[in-house]
């Protein structure tokens, strides 16, 4: 039997989005690295009072060198220095020029692995459901939008929220307990900015060239005055102010299909943080610094020190652009594949837009985000790996699985469909010539590694017979869905 051809990779539409955003170097928000490269041409006193306004505490100039010479336990330098990950939650707000100024409509958490050298950015969308427990008494369940968490503190949305969101910077911690809840991850810090501080941050370097794959017309743009603004860019390179900057970095409703999506978004966001960070860098940029860091202080929030800000800098300041692992939690689309989430109501009413984790539980999401930064050296193996799906209670699971893990390294062909299977089994057509990749799947998710050959076990039409190939099974469709 001659072995099937290998089908197109299944990137095309995951991997455009992934591949124009980890462009952006040391993944972390573009505002903030600006603002470490600008800091040391300032004066002292200007200085410190930005970082008074945006951390609530002055610089200690002795306890900063000694951190940085001799970091403590539990510090980002320290966790950086001995090879522990570190794990930021970065927050766009509205601002107060925006009816509901706290709500983040753009939540990112940034992932660092210093062992890997590698750095994981993962979206979360504003619109995914959490049961959130905020308040004093842990045992209330308070449902909502996990953009809503950030607001708690400082509106009277719920009553008797618990102590350790309260204050400056409550805000953040919330946030931080309901998208850990989500992602599995513990974080050391957060970063909040608002539209305010972008777009001023933008006009102060005299606005960017950003460049568009297609023409973007919004005629549900948002004006200032709770009706629309329609906007229409022209695709190509233009030089954008920062109120054009913003238009094109939160337009939800264009009509092309490749803006629409959370990864014509996405993709966008990134371009323009891109930008700022080349203009900010250039010889005019640092001749802007106090104009920068007067647009920034009064509009973003963080609990990180100097110390922590300049550590992560000093690591990611040359890290490879091959380095950053961007990935998303999303819903399949007409636009795009998805993969943990799905669209229905699952507990705001049925007349409200909301997505929906398919394992309430998050375990399926802690796992994937536990396991992003997969060894260099079974990514070395360049191993032809393909899914196909066995469950037939759960159809597109395949494809769901390949969107996932896209982004990771994984040398991946298109997702077929297979004949029921109970039980998930991993095929190994290579005669163990993937040591590492087989046991990585194997380990992820479970099941038998069985010896195969073209013609034994019976493949799935358009099934490849070479690499290896994971059957998935009604055992894994169970485990998808926190069952």
């Amino acid at each position: 039997m001659s072995r099937a051809r290998p089908r197109k990779a299944r990137r095309s539409r995951y991997r455009v989005s992934y591949r124009l955003t980890r462009s952006v170097p040391a993944a972390i928000i573009a505002a903030l690295l600006i603002v470490l490269v600008i800091g040391a041409t300032l004066t002292y006193k200007r200085f410190d009072d930005f970082i008074t306004a945006t951390t609530g505490h002055h610089i200690n100039p002795i306890g900063e060198v000694v951190q940085a010479v001799d970091p403590s336990p539990g510090t980002i330098a320290y966790k950086l220095k001995h090879g522990q990950r570190v794990n930021v939650l970065l927050l766009g707000r509205g601002g107060y020029e925006n009816d509901a100024p706290y709500l983040t409509d753009s939540i990112m958490a940034i992932s660092i692995d210093p062992v890997t050298n590698r750095v994981m950015m993962l979206s979360i969308p504003r619109d995914l459901v959490v049961h959130m427990n905020l308040q004093s008494d842990s045992n209330r369940i308070w449902t909502n939008k996990i953009n809503a968490a950030y607001e708690v503190p400082y509106t009277n949305i719920i009553c008797c929220v618990a102590k350790q969101y309260s204050g400056q910077n409550g805000g953040g911690m919330a946030a931080e307990h309901e998208v850990g809840k989500i992602t599995g991850l513990t974080f050391d810090r957060f970063i909040a900015i608002d539209f305010k501080a972008f777009r001023d941050m933008v006009n102060a370097l005299g606005g960017v060239d950003v460049c568009l794959s297609t023409n973007l017309d919004d005629p549900l743009y948002p004006d200032y005055a709770n009706g629309y603004h329609p906007i229409h860019f022209k695709a190509g390179c233009q030089h954008l102010n920062g109120e054009q900057a913003l238009e094109v970095a939160r337009s939800r409703h264009a009509i092309q299909p490749q803006q629409s999506s959370d990864f014509g978004r996405a993709k966008r966001q990134q371009d323009i943080m891109q930008a700022i960070k080349q203009k900010a860098t250039t010889v005019n940029g640092f001749a802007k610094a106090p104009q920068l860091l007067s647009a920034l202080q009064k509009n973003i929030n963080t609990d990180m020190s100097l110390t922590d800000m300049k550590a992560i800098y000093d690591w990611g300041k040359n890290l490879p652009d091959s380095s950053i692992i961007r990935i998303a939690l999303t819903a399949p689309s007409g636009a795009a594949d998805g993969n943990f989430l799905d669209s229905y109501n699952c507990g705001m009413g049925p007349a409200v837009s909301q997505l929906c984790a398919d394992d309430q539980t998050f375990s399926m999401i802690h796992r994937y985000v536990a396991s992003i930064f997969i060894d260099t050296k079974t990514l070395g193996e360049k191993a032809p790996v393909q899914f196909v799906n066995g469950a037939t209670n759960f159809a597109g699971l395949d494809t769901r699985v390949t969107t996932m893990l896209d982004p990771t390294g994984l040398q991946l062909a298109d997702p077929v469909a297979h004949r029921a299977q109970a039980q998930t089994v991993i095929l190994d057509y290579s005669g163990g010539k993937f040591p590492l990749t087989t046991k990585w799947l194997q380990g992820f998710f479970g099941g038998t590694v069985v010896v195969a050959t073209p013609s034994s076990p019976a493949p799935a039409r358009g099934q490849q017979t070479y690499g290896v190939v994971v059957v998935l099974g009604h055992d894994f469709a169970l485990r998808w869905l926190g069952e």
